[in-house]
Parts: C-alpha cells; sequence; structure tokens
C-alpha cells in the first residue's frame, strides 16, 4: 500500500489550516496506529514549531530546503513520536518559487516538483499530510499535484466561504489543465463558537452549496486546542489510566474526523472500482 496524500488548504490564511494538519497527523499516528508523515512547505513554518514542541525539540537540523538541495527528501525526516514523523520548513524554503521557475521551463514539470520527491516516501508511510501556504502559487500547485485529496480548512467566516469556493475553483483547474487525479474529501468547519448564530448561518449556507462534501463533524473553539500552539499537542493520562477531559475534548473530533475520511476514502475507491 502507498501512503494516502492529503493536502490541507484554503486560500484564506489564519482559518486553522495548520491545526487540523498537526491534530489530524497526531492522532492518526498515536490513536489510529498509522504510520504518518507531515510535510511542511509552508515557510512560517508553523506546524514544524508546533511538532518540534510537540517533541520537546529546540533545533531541527534538516528541513525540506536541504532535502531540496539533495534531491532526496529521506534525509530530512525528523521523528516526532512514534508512528508521527515531520519534515520541517523554515523561511529559507521562500526560495522554491525561484527553483521551480528557474529549474524548469515545461508547466507540468514545474507543478510536479513535489510529486516525484513525495514518489519513494509513498511506500514507506500509511498517510501524508501536506500543510501549504494560504495563497495560489508554486507551493500550492505542487502541493495538489502531489496529493490524492485535499482537506480543506473552513473557518465559519464570510471570508473563508470565499476562499473555499476559489480554493475549489481552482482545484478543479489543476485537474483539468495538468490531469492530476485530486478530490475534495472534506470541507471542515473549525473554530464555531457555540452561541454565535452567524457561525451557524454561514455553515448552513456552506452545506447548501457544497453538500455532503461538508463535513458532519464540527470543530468548535477550544481553549485546549490553543494551548497546543504553545506547548506542543498532548494526550494526558491521568494515574488511574483515564485520559485528561479537556485533552479528550480537544481530540474526539479530529479522531471522527479521521474515521470520517476513512469512510470517504472506502466509498470513492469502491466507486471507482
Amino acid at each position: 500500500m502507498l501512503a494516502k496524500t492529503f493536502t490541507v488548504g484554503n486560500f484564506k490564511g489564519g482559518v486553522g489550516k495548520t491545526k487540523i494538519t498537526t491534530m489530524l497527523a497526531y492522532d492518526n499516528a498515536r490513536i489510529n496506529k498509522k504510520k504518518t508523515l507531515v510535510i511542511d512547505i509552508d515557510p512560517q513554518a508553523n506546524a514544524s514549531d508546533a511538532l518540534a514542541r510537540t517533541a520537546n525539540l529546540d533545533h531541527i537540523d534538516k528541513t525540506i530546503v536541504d532535502g531540496l538541495n539533495d534531491g532526496d527528501l529521506t534525509t530530512c525526516i525528523t521523528s516526532i513520536l512514534p508512528n508521527l514523523d515531520l519534515i520541517a520548513c523554515n523561511t529559507q524554503f521562500t526560495s522554491f518559487d525561484k527553483y521551480v521557475i528557474e529549474g524548469f521551463t515545461d508547466e507540468k514539470d514545474r507543478v510536479s516538483v513535489l510529486a516525484k520527491l513525495i514518489k519513494p516516501l509513498k511506500p514507506l508511510y500509511e498517510t501524508i499530510y501536506i500543510d501549504v501556504p494560504p495563497t495560489i502559487s508554486v507551493y500550492s500547485d505542487n502541493a495538489m499535484a502531489a496529493s490524492d485529496y485535499s482537506i480543506i480548512a473552513f473557518q465559519t467566516v464570510e471570508e473563508s466561504l470565499s476562499g473555499v469556493r476559489k480554493y475549489v475553483g481552482y482545484q478543479n483547474f489543476m485537474v483539468e489543465a495538468y490531469g492530476i487525479n485530486l478530490q475534495v474529501i472534506d470541507i471542515l468547519p473549525c473554530m464555531l463558537t457555540a452561541d454565535d448564530k452567524l457561525d451557524y448561518e454561514i455553515l448552513d449556507e456552506a452545506r447548501k452549496e457544497f453538500g455532503d462534501a461538508v463535513s458532519a463533524t464540527v470543530i468548535n473553539f477550544q481553549k485546549r486546542l490553543k494551548r497546543y500552539s504553545r506547548d506542543g499537542i498532548s494526550l494526558k493520562r491521568h494515574k488511574n489510566g483515564n485520559i485528561d477531559q479537556w485533552d479528550y475534548k480537544a481530540h474526539e473530533k479530529f479522531i471522527g474526523i479521521l474515521h470520517e475520511i476513512e469512510s470517504r476514502d472506502a466509498y470513492i475507491n469502491s466507486s471507482v472500482g
């Protein structure tokens, strides 16, 4: 089996994209016991920072910049937890667009750089998540061309819903222009405030527009998720073996999303078959 590869994106920043990437990866590795890799191609490196804190790492020696220079991403893999690895990013990766534009003349080759680098990694993992900048760029083009599915982060504000529309439209363009095999597997509502009627009005609008593509699971705003960005992701157990209740509340929705995505993937593949 080759790893299923997911790009987590939206063309609107600050919508929970990196939080979704890191939480799904953590729970896929720790709860589902699946060999998981996060590839951070956002030069802001927020996913890299969060996972480094999770592993109590003060410094990551090699990043995707080194892998790109080596022509081999296996040289820059950092272990975070059992079953969870990271290919980290840093600000030096802002040179990726220059590398792609100056190094390749054919448009198909330009969007396929990451796909070719990821190919040797696919037999090593069950799941790969790619965290991308919130822009239409060589980063998003390469992530889409390297992925089987996209997970679209959707904060329930008007600008984010507009970002979902743009993302879906651009993905359709990429599929038609370059013949890539990519589908939206989940539009994931996140950071909802339980008592905010506007949040639910926008969620209803998204469900009417995109139907079952919008996740049945909703990620509400939680202080514990905010804490993970500062301290790293945790899933603590008390001496009696029970999981800390606030950690449990933070993780339970993401575990449900993993099951939902697995079911959607099985349905898509059975329909194709």
